[in-house]
């Protein structure tokens, strides 16, 4: 699979390089990132051809977006689609740890959730402060959902929905300030109960249509096709799982897990395919898929995804995972290439 092919988002005309760049590494996730090697990583990306960078002011305490936007400005600016998020506000805290919410060395700014309409026309104006740009192609709602926020769901749910947060995101496309919008989410359901009340350009799904699971398909993934609704996935390794750590869904994982993958490793074996290449390849299948954005901790990490990404699987594999139930049977598979 080529890494300068873009998927279009349909709602919007926007086009994104089917292999783009998840940036919570550039905030340090689990292991501090130097400034010079933060800007190394971006151009790594930049170099490969890579032109979709997603960010947040999560990430880092707001590290991330500092970070990005420091390599990215010197860019020309219709070369390069970047997406952040809202419902976060990032509240100036001198008592913030490294090591917070997995950040090593997160700046001293702890975050607020905030879904209000006031609230997410503030992050956005926040979020360009900190990039140092004058718009962001892509705004989702970051991390809202049940599992998430528990019994305080309700409550921000009616801030977004109510209290004004889609109006608002709904006013910054109407004005041309961002070209699209959407939810940045671990949890599907979430998304779905989203596209019952608002009609969504994108979404940004992270470990929830990957080679491990896909109990997204028929509820979500195949009514985002129907609706013209683009979806961006993340965490195509299921925090790591799929690409050789013992981590699932930011914890150690479970032994059923373990032993699926397992059992899809052997698969891939049989075939001479790395596992972490299937995990890349297979989300891309979904028509409502246009672009797969996995992390790297440095530029070598980058090339050899980069590698995992373009490299031949035989179409024998796809079936036999299909075949034997590693995969749903009713979801889309790639062709060889």
């Amino acid at each position: 699979m080529e890494l300068a092919n873009t998927g279009r988002l349909a709602r919007s005309g926007l086009a994104l390089t089917k292999l783009g760049l998840g940036c919570a590494q550039l905030g340090g996730l689990y292991q501090a990132m130097t400034d010079g090697d933060a800007r190394a990583l971006v151009d790594a990306a930049w170099d490969l051809g890579i032109r979709y960078f997603d960010t947040a002011p999560y990430y880092g305490f707001t590290l991330s977006e500092r970070r990005l936007g420091a390599a990215l400005r010197e860019r020309p600016r219709g070369e390069y689609v970047i997406s952040t998020k809202a419902g976060r506000l990032m509240r100036p805290d001198p008592g913030v740890q490294p090591g917070e919410c997995g950040w090593a060395a997160p700046l001293p700014f702890r975050p607020h959730y905030d879904y209000t309409h006031d609230g997410i026309l503030r992050s956005h104006e926040d979020s360009l402060q900190r990039l140092g740009l004058d718009r962001v192609d892509i705004l989702y709602v970051h991390d809202i959902g049940r599992v998430t926020h528990g019994d305080r769901h309700a409550h921000y749910w009616e801030q977004l929905t109510d209290g004004g947060g889609l109006r608002a995101l709904e006013r910054l496309r109407g004005e041309g300030a961002i070209g699209a919008f959407g939810l940045g989410v671990n949890e599907w359901e979430v998304v779905a109960d989203a596209l019952d009340v608002c009609a969504l350009d994108c979404v940004l799904l992270a470990g929830r249509y990957t080679l491990l699971e896909q109990a997204s398909l028929a509820p979500l993934m195949d009514r985002c096709a129907r609706e013209g609704t683009g979806v961006v996935i993340g965490g195509p390794f299921n925090s790591g799982i799929l690409a050789g750590s013992n981590k699932f869904n930011y914890e150690d994982a479970p032994a059923a897990v373990v032993e699926r993958v397992r059992a899809l490793a052997a698969a891939c074996r049989e075939f001479g395919v790395p596992l972490q290449a299937a995990a890349l390849q297979f989300p891309l299948a979904h028509p409502a898929v246009v672009s797969c954005i996995p992390g790297a901790q440095d530029a070598a990490q980058l090339r050899q995804n980069a590698q995992w990404f373009s490299q031949s699987v035989p179409a024998a594999l796809w079936q036999a995972l299909a075949q034997s139930g590693l995969v749903d049977p009713r979801a889309p598979l790639p062709p060889s290439h």
